[in-house]
C-alpha cells in the first residue's frame, strides 16, 4: 500500500503541474471558446515523456506505471481537464497496440504515437452500442489480404483531427467473440467523419462520427488475432478509468482553489466568505471527498500495476466514485462564487462543464455499478 509519493513520483507531477500551468492553463478558456485543439502543445507534452507514459521504452516510450499516469493526469487537468483527457485517449489507444501488436506493428506506429507525431483516437461506441458495447455493429469483412470495413463510430474524441483510429470491429458472429481490433490509417479511402459535435463541454478536442463505406485495411492492421478485440478494448478502459477520474480530481482541484482564494477576498455582511463557518464546513468537505477520491484511484492504479484479480473492480469503483466526487466539488466551487461563478472569465463554469462527461463516458457510472455488483455477486457463489 502506498500513502506517500516518493522523490521520482513527485518529480513526475512537478514536472506536469509546472506544464499545464505555463502551456495549458493560460489558454484553455481561449480553447474553449475557439474549438481549437491544441495538437502543438500536446507534442510539446509528448517531448517530455507523455506521449507515450506507459509505453515501453524500446520504441520510445517512457516505460511508467498506471500510477505515474494517473500523477500526471491529475496534474495536466488543472490546467485543462480537456486536454489532459485527450492525452490519455492517445495513451490508451497507443497501449492497445504496445500491448497487443506484433514486433512489427509496435516498431511501426509507436515510436511516432509517443512523441505525438502521429495521434491516436479510440473507436468503440456505436449509435447503437454505448453501454452495450459488445453489440457493436461496424462489419469487417476479409477479402484477401484486406478487410472492407462498413459501419458507423459514434462519440470518436478526436476524430478528424488525428492520425490513427484503433476500432473494435466485428469479423464473426454475434457477441463479444466476434469483436476484432484493427488499426486503421485516418486518411483511409471510404473513412468518412461527421460533423463536429456541439457539446457541452470537452470544446478544446473535436468529437465527430467516423463512417467506414467499403473502406480496405490490411489484415497485417489486426492486432492480436481474430475474436480478442473486445477483451482488448475492456483492457484498455481499465487504464482509460483510471485515467479520466484523475482529470476529473485535477479539474475539481482547480475549482477549489480557485473558490479558496475567492472567498478570502469577496466580502457579504461585513466578512469575508471564509470568515463564515458554514461556508467554512463546505469548504473542508470538499477537500475531504477530493482527498478520499484521490487515495481510492491511487490504490486502484496500484492494483492495475500488479496485475490484482480484482483490479477491474477496483478501476471501475474508483472510476464511479472520482468522477462523481469531481463533479460535486466543481459545482460547488461555482456555488461558492455565486453570480460570478456563473461567468466565463472565471474558468468555473468551464470545469463543470467539463467534468459532467466523466461520468458518461470510459463506461458511464451505472455500468461501474453493474462491474462491481457483478464481482460482488460471483464472489458470493
Amino acid at each position: 500500500m502506498q500513502f506517500a509519493l516518493n522523490e521520482d513520483q513527485i518529480a513526475v507531477r512537478d514536472m506536469a503541474l509546472a506544464f499545464a500551468a505555463e502551456k495549458i492553463a493560460p489558454h484553455a478558456l481561449r480553447w474553449d471558446e475557439e474549438k481549437h485543439f491544441p495538437v502543438d502543445v500536446m507534442r510539446e507534452a509528448a517531448t517530455l515523456g507523455m506521449g507515450g507514459i506507459y509505453i515501453r521504452d524500446d520504441v520510445g516510450g517512457s516505460a511508467m506505471t498506471r500510477f505515474d499516469a494517473a500523477l500526471i493526469f491529475e496534474a495536466l487537468a488543472t490546467g485543462c481537464p480537456t486536454t489532459s483527457a485527450f492525452i490519455s485517449i492517445h495513451n490508451m489507444a497507443s497501449w492497445m497496440i504496445d500491448a497487443y501488436g506484433s514486433d512489427a506493428q509496435r516498431q511501426t506506429w509507436l515510436p511516432k504515437l509517443c512523441t505525438m507525431e502521429l495521434i491516436a483516437s479510440y473507436c468503440l461506441t456505436e449509435p447503437g452500442a454505448g453501454s452495450d458495447a459488445a453489440a457493436l455493429r461496424t462489419r469487417a469483412v476479409r477479402d484477401g489480404d484486406t478487410y472492407v470495413l462498413n459501419g458507423q463510430k459514434q462519440f470518436i474524441s478526436g476524430a478528424g483531427g488525428t492520425d490513427l483510429l484503433v476500432a473494435m470491429v466485428r469479423t464473426g458472429g454475434d457477441g463479444p467473440g466476434g469483436i476484432s481490433t484493427l488499426v486503421i490509417d485516418g486518411k483511409t479511402p471510404g473513412v468518412n467523419y461527421g460533423a463536429n459535435e456541439r457539446k457541452m463541454g470537452w470544446n478544446a478536442q473535436p468529437t465527430r462520427a467516423v463512417m467506414f463505406e467499403n473502406a480496405r485495411v490490411p489484415v497485417a492492421n489486426r492486432l492480436g488475432e481474430e475474436g480478442i478485440g473486445f477483451k482488448i478494448a475492456m483492457a484498455g478502459l481499465d487504464g482509460g478509468r483510471l485515467n479520466i477520474t484523475a482529470c476529473s480530481l485535477g479539474g475539481a482541484q482547480t475549482a477549489l482553489d480557485k473558490a479558496r482564494a475567492y472567498m478570502k477576498e469577496r466580502k457579504a455582511f461585513g466578512k469575508r466568505l471564509d470568515e463564515f463557518q458554514a461556508l467554512q464546513f463546505r469548504l473542508a468537505d470538499m477537500a475531504i471527498e477530493l482527498e478520499a477520491a484521490r487515495t481510492f484511484l491511487w490504490r486502484a492504479a496500484a492494483a492495475l500495476d500488479r496485475k490484482d484479480p480484482d483490479a477491474t473492480m477496483l478501476c471501475a469503483m474508483a472510476k464511479r466514485f472520482g468522477t462523481d466526487v469531481g463533479f460535486e466539488v466543481a459545482n460547488q466551487a461555482l456555488q461558492l462564487h455565486g453570480g460570478y461563478g456563473y461567468l466565463s472569465e472565471y474558468g468555473i463554469e468551464k470545469i463543470v462543464r467539463d467534468l459532467r462527461v466523466h461520468q458518461i463516458l470510459e463506461g458511464t457510472n451505472e455500468i461501474m455499478r453493474l462491474i462491481v455488483a457483478r464481482k460482488l455477486i460471483e464472489g458470493a457463489r
